[in-house]
Parts: C-alpha cells; sequence; structure tokens
C-alpha cells in the first residue's frame, strides 16, 4: 500500500485502480451505498448528501455552489482539483481519504472523525474545524490555512508542513505530539492551548512573537 510520509507520520493512501472504476454521475448511489467509482469534471448548484457511504472511489474536478455532507462515511476515496464552495460537512468518518489541490474557504467541519487523511495544496483559509478528531493519522502539506480556527479539537499526532498558518487559531482541544515543524508560527492565535506539541528549537522565537500579540504585549 502507498503512504504519504512527512517526519514521523505516515498516512495509508487510497488503493484505487482505474481499471476497476465505473463512471458515474450521481454520488448518491444505490441504498446510500457507492463502490469503485469515479465521478468527474461535474458543477453542481448545490450537493447535498446524507446517510451515505462512499467506498473505493475518485472525485476529480467536482465544482459546487453549495454543498452539505452528513452522515457520510469514506473508505479509500480521492478529491483532486474540486471547488467545495459552501460546504458544510457534519457527523461524519473519513478513513484514508485524500484531498489534493482542492479549494473549499469558509468551509465547516463539525464531529468529523479523521482516520489516515491527507490535505495537499489545498486552500482552506477561513474555515472553522470543530470537534475535529484525528483517531489515526493525518498531514496537512502545503496547505494554505489563513484564519482558519481549531475548535475543540483533537489533532494529536496530526502533522502539519509548509502550510501559511497566519492567524490560525486553536481554541482549546488536544493537541498532544502535534507535529508544527517546517511551519512559521508567528502569525498563530490560541498559542497557550498548544499544550505538548512538537517544534524545532528555531520555532520558539516564532512562538514567543504570536505569545506576545496574544497577550498585546509591547516591547519597549
Amino acid at each position: 500500500m502507498s503512504t504519504r510520509t512527512i517526519r514521523q507520520t505516515s498516512v495509508t493512501l487510497p488503493d484505487l485502480d482505474d481499471a476497476d472504476l465505473d463512471e458515474v454521475d450521481s454520488l448518491e448511489g444505490e441504498d446510500g451505498r457507492l463502490r469503485d467509482f469515479r465521478y468527474a469534471s461535474a458543477s453542481l448548484r448545490e450537493l447535498s448528501l446524507s446517510e451515505t457511504r462512499l467506498m473505493d472511489g475518485r472525485v476529480a474536478g467536482l465544482t459546487t455552489q453549495r454543498a452539505r455532507l452528513d452522515d457520510l462515511s469514506l473508505h479509500s476515496v480521492e478529491f483532486t482539483e474540486c471547488d467545495l464552495s459552501g460546504l458544510r460537512w457534519v457527523d461524519s468518518k473519513l478513513s484514508r481519504v485524500t484531498f489534493t489541490d482542492c479549494k473549499a474557504l469558509g468551509a465547516i467541519w463539525e464531529d468529523v472523525t479523521f482516520d489516515d487523511v491527507v490535505f495537499e495544496r489545498c486552500k482552506l483559509d477561513y474555515t472553522a474545524f470543530t470537534r475535529l478528531r484525528a483517531v489515526g493519522s493525518v498531514i496537512f502539506a502545503d496547505c494554505s490555512l489563513r484564519e482558519v480556527r481549531f475548535s475543540g479539537s483533537d489533532l494529536g499526532g496530526v502533522a502539519f508542513d509548509e502550510c501559511d498558518l497566519r492567524l490560525t487559531e486553536f481554541d482549546g482541544g488536544v493537541y498532544q505530539a502535534c507535529d508544527l515543524r517546517g511551519n512559521d508560527l508567528s502569525g498563530l492565535r490560541g498559542v497557550s492551548a498548544l499544550r505538548k506539541i512538537i517544534v524545532d528549537r528555531p520555532q520558539l522565537q516564532d512562538l514567543a512573537e504570536a505569545f506576545a500579540a496574544e497577550l498585546e504585549i509591547t516591547v519597549g
């Protein structure tokens, strides 16, 4: 099985063979299940899915003006070059799922569980992750996370690498062994919540700057 590794964090990727995938024109599936599929280049005014299980598939070039995803279970699914505008994703579990070159500005993720999930070169600015749970390996690589807010989330063991974290906020939650090496941390908010994270020694200056800004400290 293929993996994506950042330092000590390794994610198992979807194991897909294009020869086994059938083109579909909807993600609803039969009886709420869809397997061995390829859903490509759809442009939708609204995408609404609830109580659906997606397994072993690719979603490529999907564009939405509004997406409402509720109570979904995804296993071994790839999203590539998708624009998920107006995304609200709640009460779901994603296992061995990748998002590559995707955009979801101002999205809402609430009560979603990640297990072997990768976001790579994605634009997620202004997104709110509420009660996100990482029960397996999770990687954010080369992503834009400006003004993103992680609230009450469990990001233990999650790895961030070369991400734009300007004004990214951490509000409560669990961050033990969250790996923030390889990022500029000077623009973070909620630094006091980041207990037991992993950083490089030079990043301590970044954290000091972020902490001083948070406390509105003036250096005279």
